[in-house]
């Protein structure tokens, strides 16, 4: 279980960043953070995975305190960034390597997930080749790989549909899905709200750094569509 208590981050200087955010995300829950842009999802979901420092607030994985022991709460955490920056002076394999190793991913197990996640993101033939050379869309996909090759309990992902193709969206849909029903918690950032509402059981919407709505998704798409929702709660008179 993931437990968000009174979260709070503001950029110093400025009004910008999150505030009071409350959540609860169970084994198996897909949860989507939307809004507009700047209204704090990025720097929501960079505070949960530990990149940010917060103000206050409280952020456990299965009771691992996220300050207090950041290790073992990282060890359990794939993240994916909105922009693939990797290190582009290796090969896409040893870039893939690097983090098995970091995440003390076994040879057995490492060598089965990656030949799976290669093939299903047909990344086979490029991983012997420099990151350098990849486009953006194949960064992307050797950042999926890397972010599911050592089967995280929590998984964070900000925009991950933006830049993928057609293939490479049915696979990261399909996975959240396989995993979600596995145990693997899910967090995203999103603007495709027809994605989120069929996909997600749970949503926040983020409007100036206030979250506006936390809630399940059946329950806040009862009487209108995602859509409709985010166009009313975010419509500045």
């Amino acid at each position: 279980m993931l437990q968000i208590k009174e979260l709070r981050k503001i950029y110093k200087g400025t009004s910008k960043g999150i505030q009071n955010l409350d959540l609860t995300i169970s084994r198996g829950d897909i949860c989507a953070f939307i809004g507009s842009n700047g209204a704090g999802k990025s720097t929501s979901l960079k505070s949960i995975a530990g990149i940010h420092p917060f103000d206050s607030g409280t952020v456990l994985l299965d009771k691992i305190d996220l300050v207090k022991n950041p290790q073992d709460f990282k060890m359990n955490l794939g993240y994916s960034p909105d922009n693939p920056d990797i290190y582009e002076n290796l090969r896409g394999y040893e870039y893939l390597n690097f983090i098995g190793s970091m995440y003390e991913v076994s040879s057995d197990d490492f060598s089965k997930r990656l030949e799976l996640l290669s093939e299903l993101l047909d990344m086979k033939n490029a991983l012997s080749k420099l990151i350098s050379t990849y486009s953006h869309g194949m960064k992307q996909r050797l950042v999926l790989i890397s972010l599911f090759i050592h089967n995280p309990k929590l998984v964070i992902l900000d925009e991950p549909f933006v830049g993928l193709d057609p293939n490479a969206t049915h696979f990261l849909i399909d996975e959240l899905k396989k995993r979600a029903a596995n145990g693997t918690m899910v967090i995203y950032s999103t603007h495709v709200l027809e994605v989120a509402e069929k996909l997600c059981n749970h949503v926040v919407l983020i409007d100036d750094g206030q979250v506006k709505v936390n809630d399940k998704m059946s329950t806040v798409t009862q009487k209108e569509s995602l859509n409709e929702v985010f166009r009313r709660v975010t419509k500045h008179e």
